[in-house]
């Protein structure tokens, strides 16, 4: 029995398609380290970690990169208003987001750059865009001309208008008086009284979120990657500007699959720390197990928005506590007999990743014979992250 061959949903294309690299270079946006990490995260960084599970399976050779965007503006206003330092304040909250992580039984990136440890990278990367006419210096700032890129929007597939709104409300200073067209974006930004800074030869300064990706990625993984994946809420602007930064700087393609996780909402809008909307992983798991939390997060398929009524019942509670029940008890089984018994279970995770289907041949498996148990076991485990402890 042969295992199958993994396909994903591609944003750039809009199309399911086949990977079908031995060796990947996974990079997924991480968090940028002010508060407490909520639902959101959680579905977000648990679907990646099951890609991670899934694709090692198979044999594929991962490497993981998940940045911490540990200088932004977020941040240093956070540290402001608290009287922290802002590096203590984000190695204290990035502390809070693994241990979170690792509460759901999530595996730790291979890689997890700072954005503060790789600004000489990113000033090369700014260096090359001016030298090549996409990126201009006013006033100690860079930005990249968007007007100057002809492909500029081709994953966000909107026209200018539509990139500029979104823009706007996700950051953009459309007004800043620096710019060149409203829509340019910021790659090395002029030190404000009081901010930390570093010397760069356009003066100090600090660089802009979308170049610390560009820079981060292209370190670890190379000048193409294989995956790059977030949530959907980045791909415009942050994933568009990846890929003009890293393009127009490398002169190859970028990511040849794009892979973005779905919104998770409480009451009518994406819960998110700005709202204060949040239910928040700790709390969850005072009330319920950990695999009860993380059956409910993989229930929902990973490009499907979903909604979490505040202080609502996780529904997965009795299925956890069933599975731990009849999966508890391990024992020996060969991988070609769980590849073999597994199978619509590795069909489902196939298919753009189909945890929802795959948890329900998990409990099919796990209502079976003594073997197909084992299977159940071996494959919740190791591919689900399942411990099946209650």
């Amino acid at each position: 029995m042969t295992l199958p061959t993994p396909s994903l949903y591609n944003t750039a294309s809009r199309a399911i398609e086949q990977v079908t690299d031995d060796k990947v270079g996974l990079y997924v946006c991480g968090v940028t380290p002010y508060d407490t990490s909520h639902l959101g995260h959680a579905f977000t960084y648990t679907v990646f970690d099951v890609l991670v599970r899934w694709l090692r399976f198979l044999g594929r050779n991962v490497t993981y990169v998940q940045n911490v965007t540990d200088i932004d503006d977020d941040v240093l206003m956070r540290a402001e208003k608290t009287g922290d330092d802002w590096k203590q304040l984000g190695e204290r909250e990035y502390a809070s987001f693994r241990s979170a992580m690792a509460s759901l039984g999530n595996l730790d990136p291979d890689v997890a750059p700072r954005a503060t440890e790789h600004v000489s990278e990113m000033q090369s990367t700014v260096a090359a865009l001016i030298e090549r006419g996409l990126a201009y210096e006013s006033d100690g700032s860079v930005y990249f001309s968007v007007k100057s890129d002809p492909s500029f929007g081709k994953l966000f597939r909107e026209d200018y208008d539509a990139m500029l709104q979104i823009a706007n409300e996700r950051g953009n200073f459309p007004a800043d008086p620096l710019k060149r067209d409203p829509l340019d974006f910021v790659l090395w930004q002029h030190q404000k009284p009081g901010e930390p800074a570093w010397d760069s030869p356009w003066g100090p300064g600090r660089p802009g979120w979308h170049i610390e990706c560009s820079a981060m990625a292209m370190k670890y993984l190379g000048e193409t990657v294989t995956i790059h994946g977030g949530g959907d809420d980045l791909v415009f602007p942050h994933h568009e500007a990846e890929i003009a930064q890293s393009e127009n700087a490398s002169g190859v393609q970028f990511v040849k699959h794009w892979m973005h996780a779905a919104m998770v909402y409480c009451g009518e809008h994406k819960m998110s720390k700005s709202l204060g909307n949040m239910v928040f992983v700790a709390d969850l798991l005072e009330r319920c197990s950990r695999d009860a939390v993380r059956l409910y997060l993989l229930q929902h398929h990973y490009r499907q928005p979903w909604n979490h009524p505040m202080d609502a019942p996780l529904p997965t509670c009795d299925l956890a506590h069933d599975l731990a029940g009849q999966l508890r008890e391990g024992g020996q089984i060969g991988r070609d007999e769980v590849i073999e018994r597994g199978q619509p279970l590795l069909l489902a995770l196939a298919d753009d990743l189909n945890t929802p289907r795959a948890i329900e041949c998990l409990t099919e498996l796990a209502g079976g014979s003594d073997r197909d148990r084992l299977v159940a076991r071996e494959l919740g485990s190791t591919i689900l992250g399942l411990d099946f402890a209650g």
